[in-house]
């Protein structure tokens, strides 16, 4: 029973101490809360005086700067003010001179007028003074111009004379020089040799009875060979040689290389030709590729199409006048480089149109039209320059020398062509020649005998002196040469050469 009580006893203090516990901690926090409304209230009193303060510099600093941007926008109003003044003043300024302008082009108007109608005036008194001279002179003006220059002429002769024959010694000695300089240093720069090659259509055979071996049983061996070749073999009755002729000189050395083998071999007959020549094709195609690449790699001329090479390689078995046209084509690329060089052309395009100047001579008997329009298609088809066909086309005079290199081809080519030795001409072509350059200076008036010198180099004329005045002579040196230039085809120049020469003979007794 003791126990209980005590047990309820400290159940009652223990809620007595908690409930006292509570009332403690409530008075505390009641006393807590008022001192921090206090500071609270502390607090906003000090922010609402601080947001006075602010409020009242802020409100400061506004003022300040509305006053500035007001004194700004003034001073700007002042300014535009006086831009539109001066613009005011500028357009009053452009208006009275727009009205000066407008007075003086109406008074020059005005002059132009006067002027046209004092020239109309003037070119009508002209008009009017040449008909009354005409009237007067009983002449038209050509026939008075033409009446006065000849009198001119006539009694100023001698003085035009010797003044045109100063200029042209002043000007040509210069030229002349110069271009001697030029061509002498490019030929001595070169100095091939000016031995001819000209390919033999001859093969040398051991003894006669190999002749009965190549026409074989009834002429089974040569038909063979004809017509593999495209040849024609003629074998007659000169010892030790058979002759091969065609038009086609790839043809024909293909023809010997093949008759050479299958003489060296002994056995003739239609399946060993047959072999023979179709190996000679190979081996003379393969020395085409070959020659053509040397050549372009001589004349240090690079980018052409291989087609090209290979035909530019086919000259090397063509002749012109005894001179292998290859080698002509490269000693040309040669001599026209150095030209360029001298005269600061281009080289390049000089040499390249100097070695394909006569690639049209490779395939002229297969293809219409003369070699220089063959060679321009080829060049053309094959994606060649343009600078370098116009270089070549004009060697011929076949079309006009557009550009410096055209007039550099040509003229290397006079010099290859026209060097001792270098081509040869039958007597009859040289002859026929001669006496066609005599019958030109002798078909016009006034020629009283002609000689071709220096086997067609010079043509020497003597006129009659009381036919011809000197005037007139000089004036038929020069017809003359532009009628050999229009008739006749040369290499080189010709040297026309007009002699006046007046003896008065009397006799005293």
């Amino acid at each position: 029973m003791s126990l209980k009580l005590v047990a309820l006893f400290l159940a009652l203090a223990g809620v007595a101490g908690i409930a006292i516990g509570y009332y403690l901690r409530l008075i505390i926090s009641l006393g807590k809360k008022g001192s921090m409304e206090i500071e609270i209230k502390e607090m906003l009193l000090g922010a609402k005086e601080e947001a006075k303060k602010v409020a009242a510099e802020a409100e400061s600093k506004t003022n300040k700067f509305a006053e500035e941007v007001r004194q700004d926008l003034k001073e700007r109003e002042e300014k535009n003010k006086q831009a539109e003044t001066r613009l005011i003043k500028k357009e009053d300024l452009l208006d009275h001179r727009q009205t000066e302008i407008d007075k003086e082009v109406e008074i020059i108007k005005g002059k132009i007028n006067e002027i046209r109608q004092i020239k109309e005036r003037a070119d009508k008194l002209e008009l009017d003074k040449k008909a009354e001279l005409e009237r007067v002179a009983k002449l038209s003006s050509e026939d008075a111009k033409n009446e006065l220059l000849k009198t001119v002429e006539k009694n100023a002769e001698s003085d035009l004379i010797v003044r045109i024959q100063k200029l042209e010694q002043s000007g040509e000695e210069i030229l002349e020089q110069k271009a001697k300089d030029i061509l002498a240093i490019s030929i001595q720069r070169l100095a091939n040799s000016v031995a001819s090659d000209i390919m033999s259509t001859s093969v040398v055979i051991p003894n006669d009875e190999i002749k009965g071996k190549i026409i074989g049983k009834e002429g089974r061996n040569i038909k063979a060979f004809e017509r593999m070749t495209g040849v024609e073999v003629i074998v007659d009755d000169t010892p030790g040689t058979i002759t091969i002729s065609s038009f086609d000189p790839v043809r024909r050395h293909v023809a010997k290389q093949a008759l050479e083998e299958l003489i060296k071999d002994g056995r003739i007959q239609p399946a060993k030709i047959e072999k023979t020549v179709e190996d000679a094709k190979n081996s003379i195609n393969k020395t085409i590729k070959e020659k053509g690449e040397q050549a372009a790699y001589e004349c240090g001329v690079i980018g052409l199409d291989p087609r090209i090479l290979l035909i530019l390689g086919r000259l090397h078995f063509r002749t012109s006048y005894g001179q292998n046209v290859l080698r002509h084509s490269i000693e040309m690329s040669h001599i026209a480089g150095m030209i360029a060089e001298e005269i600061k052309a281009n080289v390049a395009v000089a040499k390249a149109g100097a070695l394909l100047h006569d690639l049209g001579k490779a395939l002229d008997h297969e293809v219409a039209g003369t070699h220089v329009e063959i060679g321009r298609r080829i060049l053309q088809k094959f994606g060649a320059s343009e600078d370098i066909v116009k270089a070549m086309q004009a060697h011929h005079e076949e079309y006009p020398y557009e550009t410096v290199e055209s007039r550099i081809v040509q003229a290397a080519d006079a010099i290859s062509g026209s060097r001792p030795g270098a081509r040869s001409d039958s007597i009859e072509n040289y002859l026929k020649r001669l006496g066609d350059l005599e019958a030109i200076a002798n078909g016009f008036k006034g020629v009283e005998k002609s000689y071709a010198l220096q086997a067609g180099r010079e043509i020497r004329i003597f006129v009659t002196p009381e036919a011809l005045s000197d005037l007139e002579s000089r004036n038929l040196a020069r017809d003359i040469a532009l009628k050999i230039e229009k008739d006749l085809k040369y290499p080189g120049e010709i040297k026309v050469t007009v002699i006046r020469e007046l003896r008065a003979i009397d006799f005293a007794r």
